[in-house]
């Protein structure tokens, strides 16, 4: 099969054929149908995430159809489905506890094992599977990936949040504008923040209630001017010391601020303002994909038209762009993600 493999930090990924994956005895093999290209993939491309090793396919936002069933699997040869990217072993503490995406045995397909940047990729462990909806497309599905179903999950689970309060948004990168959107949806005054005015007018495009270039003034107080006060929410979603610290500050007394970035490498976060954490009684969370029983409350409200991901999709591409899709990660992106559909490519 064809895939594109890590071989060098900071490189282009080199386009190889490869072996078929074999089939795990509780899992399947999927036929690529989509694959999301993300932030966390270029984390690994770049050399700053600690598990990823020259020689790794990766791609870890996927969907695709099943091929081979092994003899413990649940689905049958057809299938359409889409993956967490953490697959939960399911007898841990704290899968008993329905916190999958904590659990102490995660199998990491694209990160340390093979993942889907290729035309098949195995899935061990595919009880954390879930269906395609009908009518949804493939693309869709894999550009809800990590970054719609983890900023799902630090709204709904971590940080509660409620309509009519206001949220901030520190990065409309892939996972910041998911967060804008569906806390839109949840019925919240939304703020957005970015250093890219083509993204912030992308999401006031969108129905966002404000946005604040932060190249040009102070964030923090900026949003506590807009929302008379500061946010009840922010989600930081970048991983950079700056916009963790500005989303602290934007916050009002008794706020919540969800670590949603990575922050890892060059730009790890060393120092956090603890006396605005201490000052405003405020509530840190940290968020890392979604339980996957909690699939079907996100699917639901995007095939019941409650929320339209779709202007998420900005590219569809194919296989042997993905590495410059990484490459663009490097500086100021673009609105929108990009989604491999074409492995032939």
């Amino acid at each position: 099969m064809r895939a594109a493999v890590l071989r060098e930090y900071n490189a282009d990924l080199s386009i190889e054929d490869v072996p078929m994956p074999e089939c795990p005895a509780d899992g399947v093999v999927l036929k690529v149908l989509a694959c999301g290209v993300c932030r966390s993939d270029w984390h690994g491309w770049s050399g700053e995430h600690p598990r990823v090793k020259p020689g790794q396919i990766q791609g870890h936002e996927y969907c695709g159809e099943v091929v081979e069933a092994g003899p413990d699997s649940q689905w049958q040869v057809g299938d359409k489905l889409v993956a967490p990217f953490i697959l939960a072993c399911g007898t841990c503490p704290q899968c008993r506890e329905g916190q999958q995406h904590t659990c102490f045995d995660q199998r990491l397909p694209g990160f340390i094992e093979p993942g889907a940047f290729a035309e098949y990729v195995a899935v061990p462990r595919d009880f954390n599977l879930a269906r395609l909806p009908e009518g949804m497309s493939p693309t869709l599905a894999a550009g809800l990936g990590c970054r719609v179903t983890t900023a799902w999950h630090a709204l709904t689970g971590r940080a509660a949040l409620q309509g009519g309060e206001w949220l901030a948004v520190h990065g409309t990168g892939g996972i910041g504008l998911s967060a804008a959107i569906l806390g839109r949806a949840l019925g919240a005054h939304v703020v957005v923040v970015d250093v890219v005015q083509e993204k912030l007018d992308h999401a006031l495009s969108l129905g966002m209630d404000a946005a604040v270039n932060a190249a040009e003034e102070d964030a923090a107080a900026k949003i506590r001017e807009i929302t008379g006060g500061g946010a009840h929410v922010s989600v930081e979603a970048l991983g950079i010391p700056q916009t963790v610290n500005a989303s602290i500050r934007c916050l009002r007394p008794l706020g919540r601020h969800v670590q949603v970035g990575m922050p890892v490498g060059h730009h790890a976060v060393q120092e956090v303002d603890m006396n605005a954490v201490y000052m405003a009684n405020l509530a840190l969370y940290g968020t890392r994909g979604m339980p996957s029983h909690r699939y079907p409350s996100l699917l639901g409200l995007i095939t019941r038209g409650k929320v339209d991901m779709s202007p998420l999709i900005a590219r569809e591409i194919p296989l042997s762009q993905a590495g410059a899709e990484l490459a663009a990660f490097n500086g100021p992106t673009p609105p929108g993600v990009a989604v491999i559909t074409d492995f032939t490519r």
